[in-house]
């Protein structure tokens, strides 16, 4: 997936640092955001994208989210990269705009 993709090719050589991982998240999800928009030429929609890095302790993680919208045309997508170090949970959400 697209999400995936973006993941592995930003993190697979990095070392979890705290005081990185606040730049990473933003070029993350604004390189996720901008792909959505090039490459599946959806006009109409408006995208969110979420993302989280921490750091790899063996600890387990949960993350939820709700959303209001018209389930015929919105939609949501989401992967995870984990490697030795950091794990990251990147999610994107698809508005349509009437």
């Amino acid at each position: 997936s697209l999400i995936s993709a973006v993941l592995s090719e930003r993190l697979q050589d990095k070392t979890y640092n705290p005081e990185s991982t606040a730049t990473w998240t933003k070029e993350i999800a604004d390189e996720i955001k901008s792909r959505l928009k090039s490459e599946l030429e959806l006009p109409r929609y408006k995208f969110v994208v979420q993302v989280v890095i921490g750091e790899q302790r063996g600890e387990g993680v949960r993350m939820g989210c709700r959303c209001f919208w018209d389930s015929d045309t919105d939609g949501y997508a989401e992967d995870t990269y984990r490697n030795d170090s950091l794990f990251c949970v990147a999610a994107a959400f698809g508005s349509y705009l009437y």
